[in-house]
């Protein structure tokens, strides 16, 4: 769901999918190709929240800030469920780990990945391509090229999402049927670390 505050109104591009379960509300700009999830929260209603190009940000996720301050994640971001991102600046193609909280001002370098329940407190100046993980979040080691690699490709699929879900996606009644009859169900699904 979509709500104005003080007059500012989300702006969501065309090529974006916001799950109608998510709630973004008043001064938020959602670039291209981004997917926003069930549950997660978009809250600019005192600052300004931007998510760039091909971002995405999944169920359970919330984004807020302090008065006054401007949350972005640059292009190709990857925020994972449950992730708390709070008055943060997240860099080009970085992933934010599962249940992970990032505190104001931090500003995550471009290409870092952020271990799933790892908590970086406020102020954190993270160089690129950081793994950090912990409580507090502490820099383990640099990210390897194939790690980022391993990191691009999960994030092309949520970039191909959008447009699944706006095609496929629709609301329906569940099938009701014995344990065994959903048994022979065979639907198959590719591996992602097959695709290409």
């Amino acid at each position: 769901m979509f709500y104005t505050f003080k007059e500012f109104v989300p702006v969501v591009h065309k090529s974006s999918f916001v799950h109608p379960k998510a709630v973004v509300t008043g001064n938020v700009i959602i670039g291209k190709h981004c997917y926003i999830g069930p549950g997660a929260a978009l809250r600019g209603d005192w600052g300004k929240i931007i998510i760039e190009d091909g971002c995405n940000i999944q169920e359970n996720c919330t984004v807020h800030m302090f008065p006054g301050v401007t949350v972005l994640l640059k292009e190709n971001a990857h925020i994972g469920h449950g992730a708390v991102i709070h008055g943060a600046t997240i860099g080009k193609n970085c992933l934010v780990g599962m249940n992970a909280v990032v505190m104001d001002n931090v500003m995550l370098g471009d290409e870092s990945i952020v271990g799933a329940l790892t908590f970086i407190k406020e102020g954190e100046k993270i160089p690129a391509r950081s793994l950090v993980a912990g409580n507090p979040g502490k820099i383990i080691k640099k990210v390897s090229d194939e790690m980022i690699a391993w990191k691009t490709k999960g994030t092309e699929l949520y970039q191909q999402l959008p447009a699944e879900c706006m095609e496929n996606l629709k609301a329906c009644r569940p099938l009701r049927k014995t344990p065994k009859e959903t048994l022979k169900q065979k639907k198959v699904y590719p591996n992602w670390k097959s695709t290409k």
